[in-house]
């Protein structure tokens, strides 16, 4: 069973069926034309549109997992997909479930305790605070350690919610008092931490693989420094600014620490990447939204393993048998305003996905199909592959004008611009370009 809707849950559907495997959909009565109920052997209704009545009831999930006789839970990603207490009850109920242990999931969801595992693992860390700060004091003597500027973040945190930056001393205790507040509201949990704020970095991945009994491998890295207001708008594999050598020696330590850890499936750990160091900043114990990009350069396919590690079957390739090629960018489709990203749900009245050769389209979107304003705004991933990045940006380049949804405001023109300007094409970008280039672009809509 899927406990999630929408590309991904589509995505599972369509690894379990090449496996042999029969799939149950859930879903909320919004989604009751969603695609991937049409596409499920079986499909249950698990309450109203609400993600809390539906999508994140976890008695009305394990309920529908019990009356269609499912064995196991795959979670996609978002919703319940790193909740270690849904992981212990799905494991309670005798069902598999297809993820991390819950142990390392509740380790890994706590930015602080991360943190001091990611040292213990020997992973490098952003100087900063060895555990929460309690006050402005505390946060004073972590301040001169480290000087300004610093980052205050939430520990429960994600989004850019409960992240301030203090640039002088004078800022800290509003900021610090905010941020609270932001957290607390948000995840209903105060704790802060701080970190040295870096000047301009790159925001770097490794996707790792465990088989919970001591052995991972690393599948390279993702970039994923163009970000608007700390959301992901699109990513490539592999990084323009990584090395080989680089390459070979973080996937390495990450491996090695994921097999220290006995971390079981599949994992990303996030790294700020700045003038040839990497610093460690979370681990998602779960499936990434840009997981494709890896599947085009090593032909993995993250789902099926995910399946195969769960069922028991360990990992399908040794490191040595890992090999990468070309060049994977994806694009992330949203149903907004290209503009003010303002969300636009409604009818498709008309929908034609790019194809060709190492073009592909995850998306639920048919014509007919009524976007409902409920859930996030993504409506598609746009993957392409090329055997070179300047070819992978020519492929995409075509597929984004043969990309029709009528009826929405999509940000397929956004990346339309994006893609054509020179610093992109150059691959000369960090986590703060995109915002910036995005202002540039509205100062000169300004008389």
């Amino acid at each position: 069973m899927i406990a999630n809707r929408g590309e991904i849950a589509l995505r599972v559907i369509r690894a379990c069926r090449e496996m042999g495997i029969k799939s149950v959909a859930v879903h909320s009565t919004a989604d009751a034309d969603a695609m991937h109920v049409r596409m499920a052997d079986e499909s249950v209704c698990i309450g109203p549109p609400p993600a809390s009545e539906s999508y994140i009831n976890i008695p009305a999930i394990i309920s529908a997992a019990e009356i269609s006789h499912a064995d196991a839970i795959h979670p996609g990603y978002g919703f319940l997909s790193e909740n270690a207490r849904f992981a212990e009850i799905v494991e309670s109920h005798g069902i598999v479930w297809i993820g991390p242990k819950p142990e390392h999931i509740r380790i890994m969801g706590d930015k602080v305790e991360a943190k001091r595992t990611a040292a213990k693992l020997g992973l490098p860390l952003v100087p900063g605070s060895d555990g929460p700060v309690e006050g402005v004091e505390d946060a004073r003597a972590v301040a001169k350690e480290t000087g300004y500027p610093l980052l205050i973040k939430a520990a429960s945190g994600g989004g850019g919610r409960g992240m301030k930056i203090v640039r002088a001393e004078g800022e800290l205790e509003s900021q610090i008092s905010q941020a609270r507040s932001e957290a607390k509201n948000a995840f209903g949990d105060d704790t802060v931490y701080i970190e040295k704020y870096l000047g301009d970095p790159r925001h770097i991945e490794f996707q790792i693989f465990g088989d919970g009994e001591g052995k991972a491998v690393h599948l390279g890295e993702r970039d994923c420094s163009l970000q608007r207001r700390h959301q992901k708008v699109l990513e490539e594999a592999p990084s323009p600014a990584i090395t080989r050598e680089q390459r070979d020696h973080m996937g390495g330590v990450v491996a090695k620490a994921m097999a220290d850890m006995g971390y079981r499936g599949a994992g990303t750990i996030e790294f700020l990447y700045e003038n040839g160091e990497f610093f460690f900043i979370e681990m998602n114990t779960r499936l990434q939204v840009e997981h494709p990009v890896t599947e085009y350069i090593t032909g993995i396919d993250l789902v099926r393993e995910q399946i195969r590690i769960a069922c028991g079957e360990g990992l399908s390739c040794e490191q040595e048998q890992i090999t990468f090629r070309g060049h994977a960018i994806e694009c992330r489709i949203n149903a907004e305003d290209p503009q003010t990203f303002v969300p636009s749900p409604g009818l498709v009245k008309n929908y034609v996905a790019p194809g060709g050769m190492h073009v592909r389209v995850d998306s639920g979107l048919y014509a007919g199909y009524k976007v409902p304003p409920y859930y996030d705004s993504m409506i598609a991933k746009l993957i392409v592959f090329g055997s070179t990045r300047e070819r992978c940006i020519m492929r995409l380049r075509r597929a984004l004008e043969e990309f029709v949804v009528d009826g929405l405001k999509t940000t397929i023109p956004l990346h339309q611009k994006l893609i054509e300007d020179p610093e992109f094409q150059r691959g000369e970008y960090t986590i703060k370009w995109l915002e910036e280039w995005l202002a540039k672009a509205e100062e000169g809509k300004k008389p």
